[in-house]
């Protein structure tokens, strides 16, 4: 099964209906993604097929869970999750925010050559960055502990109307220990998720203001 079938049956998996042009423009940016590589330090999986269900897949398997339409996508790295999800949904304001200016500077090239009219980079640490609106979806699948994802982020995510939800992307189901865990939030939910064509358990952790 060539690239092009496998993109269609797990979007068809993930229960959605994309337009052509969408489809050949996720393929081109992973395209981008394997030319950039090893040039910016993006990622350590290179073949196209496994881009293909542990990039795409695993980024886009997440939109059921999405609040809102202002997105904040910290330590976007290689642009994960957000790129797939502005392609996707061209409706949504996106923010990449990336500390690494090698990575950042691929995800500007990826906006250009993409035309993401919708998506914003952001070079910088995300406990460095106030925007004057704040965001209904903070998400980040970059961070290894929850706490300091909270920590750093949650200052990003809207409060007041229950209209904001910070959403860490995991493998296994977080363990760790919570003690630490800024009192002003909760966690909501942790979910298993299925990604077409990925054996390794995925899980999502919803977070939000107490």
């Amino acid at each position: 099964m060539n690239l092009v079938s496998q993109l269609a049956e797990g979007i068809a998996d993930l229960g959605l209906t994309l337009p052509h042009e969408t489809s050949a423009r996720l393929l081109q940016y992973l395209a981008l993604v394997r030319k950039w590589g090893q040039v910016y330090n993006l990622t350590a999986v290179c073949q196209p097929e496994a881009m293909l269900t542990q990039h795409l897949f695993d980024s886009l398997v997440v939109l059921p869970h999405m609040v809102g339409s202002r997105i904040a996508d910290v330590g976007s790295g290689a642009g994960l999750p957000g790129i797939p999800l502005a392609l996707v949904r061209p409706d949504w304001h996106i923010v990449l925010l990336e500390s690494n200016q090698k990575k950042a500077a691929f995800l500007q090239q990826a906006r250009i050559e993409l035309g993401l009219k919708n998506v914003e980079v952001i070079e910088g640490r995300v406990e460095n960055f106030h925007p004057t609106e704040k965001f209904n979806t903070v998400i980040s699948r970059a961070f290894s502990s929850l706490v300091v994802f909270v920590r750093l982020a949650g200052h990003l995510c809207r409060e007041g109307d229950g209209k904001g939800v910070i959403v860490a992307m995991k493998g296994a189901s977080p363990q760790e220990d919570l003690a630490q865990f800024p009192e002003q939030f909760v966690i909501d939910k942790v979910l298993p998720i299925v990604v077409p064509g990925l054996a390794a358990k995925r899980h999502l952790v919803l977070i939000k203001r107490a």
